[in-house]
């Protein structure tokens, strides 16, 4: 495996787009639980009063921007891997979706992201309860451009959601149109086999459309950044213009990315000639090494990907 150095863009481009927001509006305010350091400085800098650092405090952080978005305020919450969310669960879902607050959870360190730190720093459920909450927007995006949009569309939004950003990221436009909630961006066309993935491991997907084109597959590739809610209309025409559907998830396969896709194909009486979900196969991730090292391990990597595909196309010929 080619393993990148990447640097955290997709959280740059949080902080950057947060900045601009906060320079509109006194009302958006910034609260993280003692973590941050490196990128909130500027913010805190030239923001003071919309900023707070709670300490390590996930559940009393969940609770104060409750409070505050009570007041009016348009809260945005910061913590890595599970912290902001599996942590302080019962708040979010009692404090914040149960009375439909302005509250958005950020967290920072998606899937695999901080492999090296071990199964509890690793998020792999949040996509599926984040999802199961009522009133819950959840976005993953998988590229810059993406972030940018779900931050400006995130501002307008009303009521609470999660935003979950990734380490890796693909370095295709994935934003060619306007992010909406609602909405998937078609990254490739194609009418051979349909690949949806959310998040960063979108990348997988396009290294293994590449190297499946020379083998005359053509992979049609949704980016899925709205998970919650789900682009119902651009699943429902890829099942019937391709001959079958993969998702990819850094995430238990149980309830996330790939269960909405099938319950969007079965409640619209669609079948996909063939359907598959890749992601972490309902275990816990208990080894540790770098993001593409446990994509590899637990086979969600663009090999595993394209040996996928072949099997199952194969298989649809028959």
């Amino acid at each position: 495996l080619k393993v990148l150095k990447r640097n955290w863009m997709m959280r740059d481009a949080f902080i950057r787009e947060l900045l601009t927001l906060a320079e509109m509006d006194s009302n958006v305010i910034l609260i993280t639980a003692d973590l941050g350091f490196g990128i909130f400085e500027k913010f805190e800098e030239r923001f003071p009063n919309q900023f707070l650092n709670v300490g390590v405090s996930e559940q009393n952080m969940t609770m104060v921007a409750a409070g505050m978005a009570m007041e009016g305020k348009k809260v945005f919450t910061y913590s890595i891997g599970n912290f902001p969310t599996l942590r302080c669960l019962e708040q979010i879902r009692i404090d914040v979706c149960y009375h439909l607050l302005n509250v958005n959870i950020i967290c920072s360190g998606g899937g695999f992201s901080y492999g090296q730190l071990g199964m509890s720093h690793h998020a792999t459920e949040d996509l599926s309860i984040m999802r199961a909450l009522p009133n819950m927007v959840v976005v993953a995006p998988s590229s810059v451009s993406e972030v940018r949009g779900a931050m400006h569309a995130l501002y307008k939004l009303p009521g609470p959601s999660y935003l979950r950003l990734d380490k890796s990221k693909t370095d295709c436009d994935t934003a060619k149109n306007l992010f909406q909630f609602g909405k998937a961006e078609q990254v490739r066309d194609g009418y051979g086999v349909t690949l949806v993935g959310c998040g960063g491991i979108v990348e997988e997907l396009v290294v293994a459309a590449n190297a499946l084109k020379f083998e005359g597959i053509d992979c049609r590739i949704l980016s899925m950044a709205s998970v919650k809610p789900i682009d119902g209309n651009a699943l429902r025409i890829a099942a019937q213009e391709t001959r079958g559907i993969i998702t990819l998830e850094e995430n238990n396969i149980i309830g996330g990315l790939g269960s909405a896709v099938a319950e969007v194909c079965l409640e619209s009486n669609i079948r996909p000639g063939f359907f598959k979900r890749i992601g972490l196969n309902d275990t816990y991730s208990s080894i540790v090494g770098d993001q593409y090292y446990l994509r590899y391990h637990y086979e969600m990597s663009s090999q595993h990907i394209i040996q996928a595909v072949r099997k199952l196309w194969n298989e649809s010929t028959l």
